[in-house]
């Protein structure tokens, strides 16, 4: 039995492997619409979540499947102290794969050693989100074609986004990255995701402050927005959410064929007037979720078609 905890438990070529049955997908929708006839997806969410969580039940829907749903922890026993240890024991009983998405760092991995059926991190706090992850290298490989010499610029809250800390570690496996950090001082890249994933794997990487200096050199640009919910001081939050606001004038010096991403929401850290510019791909990227979704829910229930 598999898990997905961390985008590190997927081989490069289990990922290849992914995105070539999510082109299948994208292609082939009919071929695909009973392969998951009778089983269920239990998807717990104890965080909000709209694209998250709507891309997991559409993606098992699609498959022919069905869908059990906590989308609120006041609304499951956890609100009674029930331990998320007990609770993939209990949904284990009920369906054939978990999406768990929870504030707390590591609970999915706790579910995981618990739960009798796969289990799926749907992001667990400031740490991890590998199914975003998926999504943003389908993304990149449908614009770009390949991975290897790109120059990807990460941009906004470097420090909480678990969006950000799972593409890097993806991306790290391949040759010729170069890594760009755009961030307000305190929103740094952890310490240890630059030692234990960059370094470690000679990734070259540069941090600014300044993101209409490095404009030019940037391949991908992924946008993220300043995370309230990450703060403990809303002063904090306040100084910091406009830090960067991604406007056309900034685009002018930007490569023709860039290719601008975000893991949405969006508050306004893109304005609306760049969503008609065709290197503005985040919507693409929603999409590019549920495919990809649909082809790890395939793999985890070992579906052969």
């Amino acid at each position: 039995m598999r898990n997905l905890i961390d985008i590190q438990d997927l081989s490069t070529t289990e990922i290849e492997e992914l995105i070539g049955v999510a082109e299948d997908i994208i292609e082939n929708p009919k071929k695909y619409a009973e392969a998951c006839h009778g089983k269920k997806l239990a998807t717990l969410f104890f965080e909000p979540s709209t694209r998250t969580r709507l891309s997991f039940e559409a993606a098992m829907y699609e498959l022919g499947g069905n869908v059990l749903s906590v989308t609120d922890a006041l609304s499951s026993s956890a609100a009674k102290g029930e331990s998320v240890a007990d609770t993939a024991k209990t949904v284990s009983c009920y369906a054939d794969i978990i999406a768990m998405r929870h504030p707390k760092e590591g609970a999915p991995l706790v579910a995981s050693l618990n739960a009798s059926i796969p289990v799926i991190n749907a992001g667990d706090g400031g740490h991890n989100h590998p199914t975003q992850t998926l999504a943003d290298i389908l993304t990149i490989h449908r614009e770009k074609g390949h991975f290897e010499g790109l120059t990807v610029g990460f941009c906004g809250d470097l420090k909480f986004g678990r969006t950000v800390h799972s593409l890097i570690s993806a991306l790290s496996r391949y040759a010729g990255i170069h890594i760009v950090l755009i961030s307000p001082a305190e929103l740094k890249l952890p310490s240890y995701i630059k030692k234990d994933v960059l370094q470690k794997n000679g990734i070259p990487y540069e941090q600014t402050t300044d993101l209409l200096a490095v404009m030019p050199e940037l391949d991908i640009l992924y946008m993220t927005r300043v995370q309230k919910e990450r703060f403990f001081n809303e002063e904090d939050y306040l100084r910091l959410r406009d830090s960067y606001i991604l406007t056309p004038d900034k685009l002018k010096t930007a490569k023709a064929d860039l290719s601008i991403l975000h893991p949405l929401p969006r508050v306004n850290e893109i304005a609306v007037a760049i969503d008609d510019d065709p290197r503005a791909v985040y919507f693409k990227q929603v999409k590019n979720g549920k495919y990809m979704r649909m082809a790890l829910i395939l793999k985890l229930l070992e579906v052969v078609l």
